[in-house]
Formats: structure tokens, C-alpha cells, sequence
């Protein structure tokens, strides 16, 4: 008889976002605040009638960017499912690319260097990056 096998849990597309990794079920998680202060700034920001509340996501960006020390600005591209276990010293520059499920370790930088801006676009774990970056 043919066994039937079930899908594995830990794998992760690199195209379908995991909306499940950037939740928490506590609230002292500072990358998963950020994150979600800079989805928060992006949504208000678009809609002119209630623009004013982006102004309070800007607050809660900067609170959670100095509590986990990291700087990732508010206007660079950032797919769903990013994963920052550990957000120390996490600096992204401005027009970086970040793509769906990718994670970060701490200590990283993604900048500009000799080749221009990187796009980290598939499921990367990314150390410190500094030019294009292409997975196969």
C-alpha cells in the first residue's frame, strides 16, 4: 500500500510570503514591533484621508528601532515573512530590496558598496551583503 506523505512544515517558499513568521505571541519581541511599525507606516502613508496616523507610526518606528538597535529606514522595499531572531546592529540601506521570507541575522549590513545598492530578492539568509545577490 502506498504511503501518503505529509508536507513538511518547516519548508518555506521563496515566493508566497509567511505572514506567520513576523507574529509574536508576546509583546516584548522589538523586531517583530518594528516590522510591524513599518508595514503600519506604509499602509497609512498611501491613504489621504487618514495620513495623519502615519505620524504615530513614525513614533512607534523610531521607539523599536533605538529598543532593538537596528536601522532599517522606512522607505525600503521589505517582502513579507522577514525573519530578525536577533535585530542588534541590523543596518539596511534605503533603496535595498529585501525579499519574501528572508532572515537576517544581527550584525548585518545590507549597502551600498562597489557595485550599487544589493537586492536581496529570494529566500536568503543574509550575513553581510554588500553587493548583488543571486541564489539558483
Amino acid at each position: 500500500m502506498d504511503e501518503v506523505k505529509k508536507p513538511d512544515s518547516r519548508k518555506v517558499s521563496s515566493t508566497v510570503p509567511d505572514w506567520g513568521r513576523e507574529t509574536s505571541k508576546n509583546y516584548w519581541n522589538p523586531w517583530v514591533r518594528l516590522i510591524r511599525s513599518i508595514r503600519f507606516y506604509k499602509k497609512y502613508s498611501k491613504k489621504p484621508y487618514l495620513r495623519w496616523l502615519k505620524y504615530f507610526g513614525v513614533v512607534r518606528y523610531r521607539f523599536w528601532s533605538i529598543v532593538s538597535g537596528t536601522d532599517i529606514p522606512l522607505n525600503c522595499e521589505i517582502g513579507g515573512g522577514l525573519l530578525l531572531p536577533h535585530p542588534n546592529g541590523v543596518v539596511i540601506h534605503s533603496n535595498a530590496k529585501i525579499g519574501v521570507n528572508s532572515l537576517v541575522f544581527r550584525q548585518v549590513t545590507i549597502g551600498k558598496g562597489n557595485h550599487g545598492v544589493p537586492d536581496v530578492v529570494k529566500d536568503v539568509a543574509a550575513e553581510k551583503v554588500y553587493q548583488p545577490v543571486s541564489t539558483m
